[in-house]
C-alpha cells in the first residue's frame, strides 16, 4: 500500500492515461488524499463546468489547463482528450461527487480503453451512496435509476417497470420535481417506505422517512432546495387479497375500466394491463 503523502510524490511525473477523480458532494474536507495529488499532478483536467472546478482547484492551491467535457461534448472534443492521454495524465471530473455515476464520463473511459490507453479509478464520495448508508432503507440490493423522467407517464412507466423488483431504488431527483416524484411513487403497490436525503455532508443536511404521502405532505409545507437523492423501500410481501375478478366487479360498479384496473393493481400488485383487458371483458360482458 502507498503511503506516501502527496507531497512527497509531486516530483514523480504521472503516468500518461485517464485518471476518474471523484470530488466533493459538500464539504470540501471529502477530498482525498490521493484525488489532490492526482490533481497536481496531472496534465490537465476535464471537467463538467470549469467554473465549477476551477473553485475546487484554488481551493486546493492547485492550477490546471481546464477543458470543458460534458453532456454536450463533441465526439471530435472526445478523440482529441483520448489522443493527449497518449503522452498527458489527463483527470476526469465531474461537478461533484464520482464521475460516470449518472454522467456523460463513461463515453470517454469506454473509448480510451478501446484505445488501449490506462484507465485509473480514484473513488471517493457518490451521492447516491451517501443516501443509501443515510436511510436506514435496505441495502443489501439495491438499484440506482439515475434520475426519473420528467414527463407524468414516462415517469410513471418507469416506476411501474421497477415497483416490483426486490431491492432498494436510488434516484437522484431536483427539489422542484419532487412532490411529483412521490406522488408518483405513492401509486406503488404495498407498503413502501421512502426517504428523502438532501443537502448531504453539507450545513443544512437532512434525512426524512415515511410513506411517499407523508413525505409529500411535508415538502408540500415545506419546499425543498438543494441535491435530493430519493429512495424507495423494496416491497413487502403482499397480503392476501381475493378473487381479482370480483374485486374488479366491485371497482367497475362505480368506476371506468380503466380506474377500475389502476385501483385492483394497487392494492394487489397486479399487472395492471391485464386487468384493465379483463376489466373490458366483464364490462362487455
Amino acid at each position: 500500500m502507498d503511503t506516501q503523502s502527496p507531497e512527497s510524490n509531486l516530483s514523480i511525473p504521472l503516468e500518461p492515461g485517464l485518471y476518474i477523480v471523484a470530488t466533493p458532494i459538500g464539504n470540501l474536507g471529502d477530498i482525498t488524499l490521493r484525488a489532490v495529488d492526482i490533481l497536481r499532478r496531472c496534465d490537465r483536467v476535464a471537467c463538467e463546468d470549469t467554473r465549477v472546478t476551477g473553485k475546487l482547484l484554488k481551493h486546493l492551491g492547485i492550477s490546471r489547463p481546464l477543458h470543458r467535457y460534458d453532456d454536450h461534448a463533441s465526439r471530435r472534443a472526445r478523440e482529441q482528450l483520448v489522443g493527449a492521454m497518449r503522452s498527458e495524465a489527463v483527470a476526469l471530473v465531474s461537478d461533484a461527487g464520482t464521475p460516470l455515476v449518472s454522467d456523460p464520463g463513461y463515453r470517454l473511459a469506454r473509448d480510451a480503453r478501446e484505445a488501449g490507453i490506462a484507465v485509473t479509478t480514484l473513488p471517493g464520495a457518490c451521492a447516491a451512496i451517501a443516501g443509501l448508508t443515510l436511510s436506514g432503507l435496505p441495502n443489501d440490493r439495491f438499484l440506482f435509476a439515475g434520475f426519473l423522467p420528467a414527463k407524468e407517464k414516462a415517469r410513471a412507466d418507469v416506476l411501474a417497470e421497477l415497483g416490483s423488483i426486490d431491492a432498494t431504488l436510488v434516484f437522484y431527483e431536483t427539489g422542484p420535481r419532487l412532490l411529483k416524484s412521490l406522488w408518483a411513487i405513492g401509486e406503488l403497490p404495498g407498503d413502501r417506505e421512502v426517504a428523502v436525503a438532501r443537502e448531504l455532508t453539507k450545513l443544512h443536511e437532512e434525512c426524512r422517512t415515511g410513506s411517499a404521502a407523508e413525505l409529500a405532505e411535508y415538502y408540500e409545507a415545506h419546499p425543498p432546495k438543494g441535491e435530493i437523492v430519493l429512495l424507495v423501500g423494496p416491497p413487502g410481501e403482499a397480503a392476501p387479497t381475493g378473487d381479482p375478478d370480483q374485486l374488479l366487479r366491485e371497482a367497475l360498479e362505480t368506476l371506468k375500466p380503466s380506474q377500475a384496473a389502476a385501483q385492483v393493481a394497487k392494492a394487489t400488485g397486479l399487472d395492471r394491463k391485464a386487468l384493465y383487458a379483463r376489466a373490458m371483458e366483464l364490462k362487455s360482458g
